[in-house]
């Protein structure tokens, strides 16, 4: 059922995009009056259509192959390679007789459309849930896993700041893709001394391997307990919000990580909890249990919300900042710092991430991270993605004439093999990855 679930999820999140992505090529063309002649979701590779109708002129549907979407303009060399209909005269309801401006903006519709989403999307979602992660402050500090300890991080280490800003309020402060793109300096408070940890420029590859949590855990004080839930073991014993533990079994614990150790030590015993209730000591038992939870939380949360339009700007920045990370990988990738395999995800990697739960707030931030991704990635200057017809446009804009109608179909025709290229390799690499 998770599967089914993890699959349901990343193809409701692409074809939503792509209906919009495609959409904005949609209006864009009917607006200046150029005929529209097919709107599809998916592929309709070799003519095979799981659904189709028409309406007003234009043929829509679902194709087989679910590698994105088209809208067929008339008049245009495009994935289609029809050429037939560019052999006569052309058309004022052709996209070839329009003037260069409006093709372009025709060209910009769907990625237009795609940012106006990220930017909404995350906008939505810091109205609605603001930020909330662990308090910096209340933590003891860092535990280096494999890349942490890789990089010279310590247990116990307490990161300041990144590239001299201050990190002092999130912890998801730390895990920024500033820092997991590398090149960050870290500044770090270790035994009461201030030092600086530059990060390699590759890190990048062994997030890919190990995944970020591999960097740095939190390391959590014993704060005072602020939940317990209904009939636990905690509540059983008379634990109560407000109460600090001190000691399992008459040791002395200060630290979260501790005190699961000595109850997983302790499992099936007797459970003897020193607890601090409003500055008098008490002693608090619970039977011996196969299990090692007792039912209370107290980590050290902090929530900030914001108001409807405050919230505009902080999320159109966390969409923009997809947008920057992608530039960032790209270049590394291109400099060689990090290998493709290591940074390139496809559709299996998407899906993933989208886990086998039904998560509103990581379906939907996934939703605006890919809607910007998107964006990007068909400004790529690839003929036959959007980005490629921009700049031919931009060519006839500049030498005041359209390139070769020839030239045009053989570019597509290259683009179209890179983009196959790029979806075999992005695939394998998915599958690759999930059988290391």
């Amino acid at each position: 059922m998770g599967i089914v679930i993890m699959v349901g999820q990343v193809l409701l999140g692409l074809s939503l995009l792509i209906i919009l992505h495609e959409l904005g090529h949609f209006l864009a063309a009917r607006a200046f009056g150029i005929k529209v002649e097919k709107f599809y979701l998916f592929f309709d590779a070799w003519g095979v259509k799981l659904l189709k109708f028409n309406y007003k002129g234009c043929e829509y549907g679902i194709g087989w192959l679910p590698l994105g979407g088209y809208v067929k303009i008339a008049g245009m060399i495009d994935e289609s390679m029809d050429t037939e209909q560019l052999k006569g005269e052309p058309q004022p309801w052709e996209f070839r007789s329009k003037p260069a401006w409006q093709r372009l903006i025709v060209m910009l519709g769907g990625i237009i459309v795609n940012v106006i989403v990220g930017v909404l999307v995350f906008w939505m979602i810091t109205f609605n849930y603001g930020n909330s992660d662990l308090d910096n402050n209340k933590l003891f500090g860092v535990q280096p896993g494999l890349i942490g300890q890789k990089v010279g991080l310590q247990e116990g280490d307490k990161i300041l700041a990144v590239n001299g800003k201050k990190a002092n309020l999130f912890f998801a402060d730390l895990m920024t893709s500033e820092v997991l793109m590398g090149d960050a300096v870290l500044t770090v408070e270790r035994a009461g001394s201030e030092m600086q940890i530059t990060l390699p420029k590759d890190i990048l590859n062994d997030v890919s391997d190990h995944k970020k949590n591999e960097f740095v855990q939190p390391i959590f004080k014993m704060l005072p307990v602020n939940e317990v839930a209904k009939d636990s073991r905690a509540e059983k014993m008379g634990l109560a919000i407000g109460d600090s533990i001190v000691s399992v079994n008459g040791v002395q614990v200060v630290r979260l990580d501790v005190f699961k150790q000595e109850l997983e030590r302790n499992k099936g015993k007797e459970i003897n909890l020193g607890v601090i209730r409003d500055g008098v000591s008490l002693n608090l038992s619970s039977a011996g249990d196969t299990t090692n939870v007792l039912g209370f939380g107290n980590l050290p949360m902090l929530s900030k919300t914001f108001g409807f339009m405050e919230s505009l700007p902080i999320g159109a920045s966390k969409a923009f900042s997809v947008i920057t990370d992608n530039i960032k990988g790209f270049g590394k990738i291109f400099k060689g710092e990090v290998r493709a395999d290591k940074a390139l995800s496809g559709p299996i990697g998407i899906a993933t991430m989208f886990g086998q739960e039904i998560d509103g707030l990581r379906f939907w931030s996934l939703v605006g991270m890919l809607s910007m991704a998107l964006a990007f990635m068909n400004l790529l200057p690839i003929p036959a993605l959007d980005g490629g017809h921009v700049i031919f446009l931009l060519i006839e804009m500049i030498q005041g004439k359209p390139l070769s109608e020839k030239f045009l179909e053989k570019a597509q025709l290259v683009g179209f093999f890179i983009l196959v290229a790029l979806m075999i390799f992005v695939f394998g690499n998915d599958i690759f990855k999930l059988t290391k």
